[in-house]
């Protein structure tokens, strides 16, 4: 299933992609997917609800995140051999770790914002995991057992101030530069652990990043261990995988992302995330 959190009429709702659009799930599932995965709801319970709704137009609606308020958003750095090379670092043996607030969200088509005091807007596109069944001490061989779905993500980044610290948590967190959505497909509906897909970013209509999933350094599955070691893992939480090459900052000149630019994140059987960017208004 493609899920999608999404608002109309002043309501938030959920609701799955079919062939007819966008139809509205029961009220059971609560209002956003993470409420659905935090009350345990599963693929086939899905299925069952299905409301007698007529299907919206999915151009229709306003999308939110698919996950509005994740317990946690976990990003993984350096997960692309390729993209660490381009950022003359040294490939580390232990994945890059860092984290994201909820605060930063916006949905598939909502402007990402460029802030009032830098002009060093960057793309990271990248794969999204969420999970569905929580845990700690998970082994690598049970990992994907806990992963409910995959969405994309566009982890814009504001390099001036991501590169002020050793932590790049700063440059991470800028308000409305965390693209998510525009759905969270169930893992059933693609390759296990989310590999073998392409992943691309377009910046105006070109292509600047071209990947497939398979290329992390770090799988979900070793990820969802590694994670677990040191954290309980909760229905809902979000694990950012990692972006490859072609990021704006590596670039000669370098290639930032201004007022009027739209930026895709596409990643094959998952779908499309568009955002147009837009200067942050002036107080």
């Amino acid at each position: 299933m493609k899920l999608a959190t999404f608002s109309s009429g002043g309501s938030f709702q959920v609701g799955a992609l079919t062939d007819q659009g966008l139809i509205p799930l029961t009220d059971t599932v609560g209002v956003d997917v993470g409420e659905l995965l935090r009350r345990g709801l599963g693929v086939a319970d899905l299925k069952t609800m299905v409301s007698s709704q007529t299907a919206l137009d999915p151009s229709s609606v306003t999308y939110l995140p698919p996950v509005v308020s994740p317990p946690k958003i976990i990003c993984i750095g350096l997960n692309y051999a390729d993209h660490t090379k381009e950022s003359a670092l040294k490939q580390p043996d232990y994945p890059t770790l860092f984290l994201r607030a909820a605060s930063s969200l916006i949905g598939h088509g909502v402007s990402i914002e460029r802030p009032q005091c830098s002009d060093s807007l960057d793309y990271e596109g990248e794969l999204a995991v969420a999970i569905g069944v929580g845990g700690r001490h998970i082994s690598r061989e049970q990992a994907l057992e806990h992963v409910f779905g995959y969405s994309v993500f566009n982890d814009a980044s504001i390099r001036e101030y991501q590169l002020r610290t050793p932590q790049w948590t700063i440059g991470k967190n800028f308000d409305r530069t965390g693209a998510f959505g525009p759905y969270l497909v169930t893992a059933d509906e693609l390759p296990r652990g989310g590999k073998r897909l392409l992943l691309e970013t377009r910046l105006n209509g070109e292509v600047v990043q071209s990947v497939n999933t398979s290329d992390m350094l770090h799988d979900v599955a070793s990820l969802i261990s590694l994670l677990s070691e040191a954290m309980t893992l909760e229905p809902g939480d979000v694990i950012v995988t990692g972006t490859p090459a072609g990021v704006g900052w590596a670039r000669h000149p370098r290639l930032v992302m201004r007022h009027g630019d739209i930026c895709e994140v596409s990643i094959e059987g998952v779908g499309a995330l568009r955002n147009a960017i837009s200067d942050e208004a002036k107080f």
